[in-house]
C-alpha cells in the first residue's frame, strides 16, 4: 500500500500537474544527472506527458538544473533554487574544497574562473561546458579534464551559474543565475527548511525522517527544525508522514497494470529505505554492483518488479523487460 500511495503522491498515477514547472515545484527536486531520464520523469507527471514541453520549460527559464543538494544534479523550479542553495550546499561545498588538492586546483584559480565566467556571460551570454572550458583556457586557467566539471559544479552551488536553456538536443548551456532567474523566491532559513520538508512529504510521502534526511543531506538539527515546522500540515500513518490528501488522490486514481519509469526516477531515488517498493534481494539488479547508475524500472501494484530497456530501432524498436 505504501508504494501505491507514493505513486499518487509523486503524481505518477491519478491527477497530474498542469505544466513541467508545476511538476518540478511539486517534487521540490528531481534527480537530474541523467538528462534524458529526468526529462521523461517530469513529463510523466504532467497532463500532456510531453518531453518537448519540458525542454521548452528549460528554454523559457521556468525550470533549471543545478546542484542544490547532496552535490548531485537536480531539476528544480527556477524560482526555488535561491532558497534551496543555502540549505543544501554547505556540506557538498566543504567536501569539494577537500577534493581540490587532489585535482591540483587552487582556490584562487577557482575564484578567477568565476570572474571570467561572469565576464563572458554577463548580458545574456550562454556557454556549454566545452565552450566555458575554452574561455578559461584563453584566460590562462588550467581547467582541463575533470577540473572544468568541478569548477562549474562549485560555481553553480555558490549561486553564480545555473544550467538553463538547451544548446543542442542533448546539452544545456550555463548562464548567470541572477540574470536567468531575476525574481527568485526568498525565504529566511527556518522558513526555507519547513518549506522543504513540506514539499518532500507532500510529494514523496508516506516517508519518514531518515528518508528526508537522506534526500536533502541536511544536518540532524536542520532535519528536526524542518519536520517539526511542517508537521502541522502533514498526516501520519504507521510512523510515516504524508500529505493529508494523498489517500484520497490514490482512491480517485486509475492505477495502470504497469508503469515503466526512467532510471533515476524519484520513486526509486527519493528514499533512504527502498524496501517498501523493492525487495532488497533485487537491489543489485537496479544498481548493478552499486555503481550509482540506476536502471529504468518496471512497476506493478506499487512494487518494482523488474527493469526494462529499449531494444532494436525504427519499426523494430520495442521494450524488453527483465522481470525478477
Amino acid at each position: 500500500m505504501v508504494g501505491l500511495l507514493r505513486l499518487a503522491a509523486l503524481r505518477l498515477v491519478g491527477e497530474r500537474c498542469v505544466t513541467p514547472a508545476d511538476a518540478a515545484a511539486w517534487l521540490g527536486c528531481a534527480q537530474g544527472q541523467d538528462l534524458p531520464g529526468v526529462l521523461e520523469s517530469i513529463a510523466l507527471r504532467t497532463t500532456a506527458g510531453d518531453v518537448d514541453a519540458v525542454r521548452r520549460a528549460f528554454d523559457d527559464g521556468r525550470i533549471v538544473r543545478s546542484w542544490p543538494m547532496r552535490g548531485t544534479l537536480h531539476v528544480v523550479a527556477a524560482e526555488d533554487l535561491a532558497w534551496m542553495l543555502p540549505l543544501g550546499t554547505p556540506r557538498p561545498l566543504a567536501a569539494a574544497a577537500k577534493r581540490r588538492a587532489g585535482l591540483g586546483l587552487a582556490e584562487d584559480t577557482l575564484e578567477r574562473a568565476g570572474e571570467v565566467a561572469a565576464e563572458v556571460l554577463r548580458g545574456g551570454g550562454r556557454r556549454t561546458r566545452a565552450e566555458m572550458a575554452a574561455r578559461w583556457a584563453d584566460a590562462g586557467l588550467d581547467l582541463s579534464g575533470s577540473r572544468a566539471y568541478h569548477a562549474l559544479s562549485v560555481l553553480c552551488q555558490r549561486g553564480l551559474l545555473v544550467q538553463g536553456p538547451f544548446a543542442g538536443p542533448k546539452e544545456q548551456a550555463f548562464v548567470l543565475l541572477d540574470e536567468w532567474v531575476p525574481t527568485p523566491r526568498r525565504l529566511d532559513r527556518d522558513e526555507a527548511l519547513v518549506e522543504w520538508a513540506r514539499r518532500y512529504f507532500r510529494s514523496h510521502g508516506p516517508a519518514d525522517r531518515k528518508d528526508f534526511a537522506r534526500w536533502t543531506g541536511l544536518p540532524a538539527a536542520d532535519v528536526t527544525t524542518a519536520i517539526d515546522g511542517a508537521r502541522p500540515d502533514l498526516a501520519e500513518t504507521d510512523g510515516l508522514l504524508h500529505d493529508p490528501g494523498t489517500p484520497d488522490r490514490l482512491a480517485a486514481a486509475e492505477v495502470p497494470d504497469e508503469l515503466l519509469l526512467p532510471g533515476f526516477d524519484e520513486f526509486v531515488l527519493g528514499y533512504a529505505d527502498r524496501s517498501q517498493v523493492l525487495d532488497p534481494a533485487h537491489a543489485d539488479a537496479i544498481v548493478p554492483g552499486g555503481n550509482g547508475v540506476f536502471r529504468p524500472t518496471v512497476v506493478r501494484d506499487g512494487r518494482i518488479v523488474g527493469t526494462w530497456a529499449w531494444k532494436g530501432s525504427g519499426r523494430n524498436r520495442r521494450v524488453e523487460r527483465a522481470l525478477f
